[in-house]
């Protein structure tokens, strides 16, 4: 099992660190900055000293004998443990030296200088001012662990009051989890509820309740279907059932046996369409496109659709006829399928003694329209939405069910998708038009 890290311990985490580097940083500046100071401080204190020097052991004349500056020395530094102090002649010979002379060279701060002072040797000597750090470098060692405790304890603090306000502000996403976990297949009415909640997180609610807008349709659709397939199916098969056990329940003559079969099989093929077509818009829902060939007379291929159902227009009582023809790219008997279900839906509810038209027409550069017009009773509007769904009849009570089982406009509006189109339903004053707008070669088609 791949876990995954927790939202609020990342935040904790990156929080404490960028903390932690922060207030770091900030106390490495503040300890580079009194560092720099005390160094400042430290020359200048020697350069004040070497001033005093100069100016204590010039004479009158502007030099001192040997004893006055042994003696004006020793009551300068008297009092200064951390300055010292050696006069070395020219021939390196100490003429002076304080007690205090022990610090280690990392310790010191040295500055040297010639002064003139009354010898035997000319007068010159050299004197060398040290100037002692460990006071002052002790006092750094102390500020930088002072600073570090307070970086680590500053971090920890603010780490343990990011992880409370990181649960704080966390706490409507969990509100919102336990409003995710309540939605369920049987309660899909329920919506994630935003108010409350953050401004990031509104796209996401509205996302969200989209999504479960459209599982919503798709669920009852899905309901809706698996209850139409049954009712569908159940009729043939309960005609198999009963025809089976009627043939089989005495000894039947082969005449007799053989006409039971020929209704069974009536029947079956009648499960085998209902099958078929299902399968087809299965395909077609899952994207399978269709395979577009040059067709330069689509009139020509709506004759061949009218001579098919040449039979059924003459028992209705009905004629048709091709008004109008275009050219397009288009898969041929895809295309045939769809106006075959166009023309036999409309030679069923046409009415008796009048004339079926399909239209071929360019609705607008790059779009080819095919509609079929019917005579007959007007069409309800809350009804031409839904014409295109699987199994849905206008008037039930009026639909041929032994020979029209709901699927074919279905077709008609999957065949029109898988070309890049849509279909398109009217009914007004006793006529009622049906069709597919279909782009061509010629340009892309119209949005939605």
């Amino acid at each position: 099992m791949v876990t995954t890290a927790s939202l609020r311990g990342r935040l904790s985490r990156w929080l404490a660190l960028q903390t932690m580097l922060g207030l770091g940083l900030v106390c490495v500046v503040v300890y580079v900055l009194f560092a720099l100071t005390v160094s400042e401080r430290q020359d200048e204190a020697l350069s004040q000293k070497q001033n005093t020097v100069e100016h204590l052991l010039a004479g009158s004349d502007g030099e001192r004998d040997l004893a006055d500056v042994r003696q004006v020395l020793g009551s300068f530094l008297a009092g200064h443990d951390e300055l010292s102090l050696r006069l070395m002649g020219r021939d390196g010979q100490v003429l002076f030296e304080t007690s205090s002379w022990r610090a280690g060279p990392n310790e010191i701060k040295s500055r040297a200088f010639d002064i003139k002072v009354r010898s035997e040797d000319g007068g010159m000597a050299r004197a060398i001012l040290v100037l002692d750090k460990r006071m002052d470098d002790a006092l750094l060692a102390r500020l930088a662990w002072t600073l570090a405790v307070a970086a680590l304890v500053g971090a920890l603090a603010v780490s343990v009051g990011g992880f409370m306000l990181v649960r704080l502000g966390l706490a409507p996403l969990h509100k919102l989890v336990e409003q995710t976990g309540l939605v369920t297949a049987t309660d899909l009415e329920r919506r994630l509820d935003g108010a409350g909640q953050a401004y990031e997180l509104q796209p996401l609610i509205q996302q969200f309740n989209a999504l479960l807008d459209r599982l919503g349709v798709a669920y009852k659709q899905m309901e809706a279907f698996n209850a139409d397939v049954a009712h569908e199916l159940n009729t043939p098969l309960a005609t198999l059932i009963s025809s089976c056990e009627l043939a089989l329940r005495k000894p039947r003559s082969a005449d007799d046996l053989r006409e039971a079969l020929a209704s069974n099989l009536e029947e079956l093929r009648s499960l085998a369409s209902i099958v078929g077509d299902m399968l087809f818009l299965s395909n077609a829902e899952r994207g399978g496109p269709a395979r577009r060939e040059w067709t330069p007379c689509l009139s020509v291929l709506a004759e061949e659709v009218i001579e098919f159902h040449e039979a059924a227009l003459l028992d209705a009582g009905l004629t048709a006829k091709i008004s109008g023809d275009a050219f397009a790219t288009v898969d041929g008997p895809l295309l045939r399928r769809a106006l075959s279900n166009l023309l036999g839906n409309a030679t069923r509810y046409a009415s008796p003694e009048s004339s079926v038209l399909i239209q071929i027409d360019r609705e607008k550069i790059g779009w080819v329209r095919i509609a079929v017009y019917n005579k007959g009773a007007t069409i309800g509007v809350e009804h031409l939405p839904r014409l295109f769904d699987r199994f849905y009849r206008a008037d039930p009570a009026r639909s041929p069910a032994d020979r029209n089982h709901g699927l074919g406009l279905s077709i008609v509006a999957a065949i029109a998708r898988m070309h890049g189109g849509h279909a398109f339903a009217e009914s007004a004053a006793g006529v009622t038009r049906i069709g597919m707008m279909l782009p061509d070669a010629a340009g892309p088609g119209p949005t939605l």
